[in-house]
């Protein structure tokens, strides 16, 4: 259990909420996320055209190399439409991501020691950096071999790929990267929580590859080892990043370094 004094008096001073309280403070930072995500959403479907054109540059230098017709097709003429409102959406959640970050801290932050608010700054670039390492490496990796593996298996076809099926493919893997680079800032909330600890992840290593490679071969577009071992190389480590994360943050090490501060004022 943790010291009373060395808990009241190395938080803020803030008075006790209640649950009813928390779930107030909880619809207030939803809302101001929504409101966010919204504004952003026409500076994204604004530049939806420019966006999709850099999205679709994988799959044109796949089906250059391969000698193929370079233009996607679709099938529905409200395909065009829907695909940019999907785009523009998208683009709106990276734009506001900074805002919905911050919302999140907010929120979790009264629950911090007080010598510990002051890494919102640390916690915001590595959420967003890690989000976007993933995508930049979905991107420049792990998606062009996809597409070079597919569309070479089915070399004796005419490929037809409408914009829709691309932009989904497109956004689940890159997307997909994304969150699996945000693995530590995951542990990192479960560790501070005290639901895992440093030592149960390395007690657990071996079991937790056998699950990352579980993951890979199901997100992975193709069904070659190569490219499940492009997914999983990552997660693993990430995962060994995660438990020095653990490590650091978990309420035990948290209150031992709170009582070491009080005891060098």
């Amino acid at each position: 259990m943790p010291e009373p004094d060395t808990e009241q008096k190395s938080r803020h001073e803030l008075p006790g909420m209640s649950f009813f309280q928390h779930l107030e403070e909880l619809r207030r930072r939803i809302i101001y996320s929504i409101v966010a995500v919204a504004v952003a959403f026409f500076a994204g479907w604004w530049k939806a055209e420019r966006i999709f054109a850099f999205m679709q540059a994988p799959i044109i230098t796949a089906l250059r190399a391969h000698k193929l017709d370079e233009k996607l097709v679709y099938t529905n003429p409200t395909d065009p439409f829907n695909m940019y409102m999907k785009v523009g959406l998208i683009a709106g959640l990276f734009i506001a991501s900074p805002f919905i970050l911050y919302q999140v801290w907010a929120f979790i932050a009264p629950g911090l020691y007080r010598n510990e608010r002051r890494y919102i700054l640390p916690f915001m670039v590595s959420t967003v950096g890690l989000f976007l390492a993933g995508g930049a490496f979905g991107y420049k990796m792990v998606y062009p071999a996809a597409l070079d593996f597919l569309i070479g298996y089915g070399a004796q076809f005419q490929p037809m790929i409408t914009i829709g099926e691309y932009t989904s493919l497109f956004l689940t893997i890159i997307v997909g990267m994304g969150i699996v680079f945000e693995m530590p800032i995951l542990i990192f909330f479960l560790a501070l929580f005290g639901i895992v600890s440093a030592g149960w992840m390395w007690r657990n290593l071996r079991y937790s590859i056998l699950v990352i490679f579980i993951i890979a071969a199901i997100i992975t577009p193709t069904t070659d080892i190569l490219n499940m071992c492009i997914f999983a190389a990552p997660m693993v480590a990430l995962y060994v990043l995660s438990i020095g994360v653990a490590w650091l943050v978990h309420p035990k090490r948290r209150r031992a370094r709170a009582a070491k501060a009080k005891a060098q004022a």
